[in-house]
């Protein structure tokens, strides 16, 4: 069983940026597609973004050419870049691992974080 633990949520301005982190414990997630979604208040969760094993990333509509997803194996720890933050950004931004597919579908994730809070103001 791994752990997942996000951290770098924060309240910024408009336009700010943030990077979040996903530290993984417990199990290498080496083999994992990692993914990162999100849920704004009064809303589902929703996909954000991907990254396969490979480190090819994927990314929703909303948040494409704005935010990037990579990982680092050696420090089994996710990213979340984030650039240009709008208001609709704000949202508990959650990461999880799926250890048997490609990360494609939300309900293949058998691991989550906790969630770490995003908000932004105009």
């Amino acid at each position: 069983q791994v752990q997942l633990v996000e951290s770098g949520g924060a309240s910024v301005q408009a336009g700010d940026s943030l990077r979040l982190s996903c530290a993984a414990s417990g199990r290498t997630i080496r083999n994992a597609a990692m993914g990162w979604f999100r849920q704004g208040p009064g809303k589902e969760r929703e996909f954000v973004a991907r990254v396969r094993r490979s480190g090819d990333s994927y990314y929703a509509d909303s948040v494409r050419g704005r935010f990037t997803c990579s990982r680092d194996n050696i420090k089994n720890t996710v990213y979340l870049q984030m650039n240009s933050l709008k208001p609709e950004d704000s949202a508990v931004y959650y990461c999880a691992a799926d250890f048997l597919g490609s990360g494609l579908y939300e309900r293949d994730y058998d691991s989550w974080g906790q969630g770490t809070q995003v908000t932004v103001s105009s």
